[in-house]
């Protein structure tokens, strides 16, 4: 029997999920974006009516204001996001127990068998986008095929509200005169890459031999092979958020940092982000990572390792000693990030870390008695109702975050 795999990509699914909660965004070019006044000022995602005025992804607000005077914005409300996501995916995963999800706002089901359900894959796609239009509010493209890489590449044919074939047998037709960037896996410097070596399309890479791409690109040059030619193996495996290999959180500041005592407490920010998360998903992660962007924008990445953990204090010490390690103390810095990853079952060997002491066992229940007693109250009475003293504002200084 041929595999049926649907890949359901979430149309300009930020804003699509403001406009289920501020219904007078509908119709109207509206977009999420950053602060400018925060230097965080782009376009996270724009309706298809502010992309009619050509506003798009990345840009700058003014950029985007210059293209479309009437554009309305709404800042990102992440949390808000993530729950509408477990939403669709619970919504989806009722049409077939095989959902594996790619992004906050895509996933592949495997409905091979779905014909003793429904007439044809059409009349099942267009059953789910109808489901989650009525009962989320939200619009959807689906891509189907015969497997994943093509059932993603269909996805992204027709937008907003489309449903597309793209079968095997039509890869030559549908796909070969595509600019190779467009194909799924094949990044900015890749595509640059290829274009150097004269490959511009996707039937231009299909038509040169695998062995010359594994010599410039590895591994994944076979899946390049592979992929212009239609071929995807793989299969759909049920994974949910649950399964996400990190936690994440970064802060481009109002103003470069040079005091560490500012910087520390950014760091406090985003420690306090990334342990929410890391128990949000009932997850302990073994490695954090400290990232640094100076206002040259060269970019620093550290880690290390430490016990498991999702404490908030864990991380934000663990954070503060590489910041103290690799940091002159001199060069200005423009943004921060920290991320925890290796979470516990993870099969890797831990070095001995810093933290490994008789008495950080004691400091690590009191942790998590803390941070348990802030998440509860946080759940009850909203995200920003409680924080940590060095978050405060300081009366003699502008806020740093």
């Amino acid at each position: 029997m041929n595999r049926i795999i649907f890949l359901v990509d979430m149309n300009a699914f930020f804003i699509m999920c403001e406009t289920t909660r501020q219904p007078e965004l509908a119709n109207k070019p509206a977009a999420v974006a950053g602060d400018p006044n925060k230097r965080t000022g782009i376009i996270l995602t724009a309706n298809y009516e502010a992309r009619a005025f050509g506003v798009r992804t990345a840009m700058t607000l003014k950029e985007a204001r210059d293209c479309c005077p009437s554009l309305q914005t709404v800042p990102p409300d992440h949390d808000f996001y993530e729950r509408k996501s477990r939403d669709v995916m619970t919504l989806l995963s009722e049409y077939s127990p095989a959902l594996e999800q790619n992004s906050v706002d895509e996933a592949w089901l495997d409905m091979t068998g779905s014909q003793w359900l429904f007439h044809s894959p059409v009349e099942a796609a267009a059953q789910i986008q109808n489901e989650l239009r009525t009962k989320l509010g939200l619009w959807c493209s689906i891509g189907i095929s015969d497997n994943k890489f093509l059932a993603k590449m269909a996805s992204e044919l027709k937008k907003p509200l489309g449903i597309t074939t793209l079968w095997s047998d039509d890869v030559e037709r549908s796909l070969w005169s595509l600019p190779v960037g467009s194909m799924y896996g094949v990044g900015h410097r890749t595509a640059e890459k290829l274009s150097g070596m004269g490959i511009r399309n996707i039937g231009d890479l299909a038509a040169v031999g695998e062995d010359f791409l594994v010599q410039c690109f590895g591994r994944v040059g076979h899946d390049l092979y592979q992929h212009a030619r239609g071929v995807d193996d793989e299969p759909v495996t049920p994974r949910m958020c649950s399964d996400v290999k990190s936690v994440g959180r970064s802060i481009t500041c109002s103003h470069d940092l040079t005091e560490l005592d500012a910087i520390q407490k950014v760091l406090m920010q985003l420690a306090d982000d990334v342990g929410q998360g890391a128990r949000k998903l009932g997850r302990k992660g073994q490695t954090i990572q400290l990232t640094i962007k100076y206002n040259d924008f060269e970019l620093m990445t550290r880690q290390m390792q430490i016990h498991p953990t999702n404490a908030t204090q864990d991380l934000y010490e663990a954070a503060c000693y590489l910041l103290k390690k690799h940091w002159n103390g001199r060069r200005p810095i423009r943004l921060a990030g920290i991320s925890l990853s290796q979470f516990d079952g993870e099969d890797q060997v831990r070095q001995i870390s810093l933290f490994d002491c008789g008495d950080h066992n004691q400091g690590i229940r009191k942790s998590s008695q803390i941070d348990e007693t802030l998440d509860a109250i946080r759940a009850r009475f909203g995200s920003g109702c409680v924080t940590f003293g060095k978050l405060l504002p300081d009366p003699d200084h502008d806020d740093d975050l």
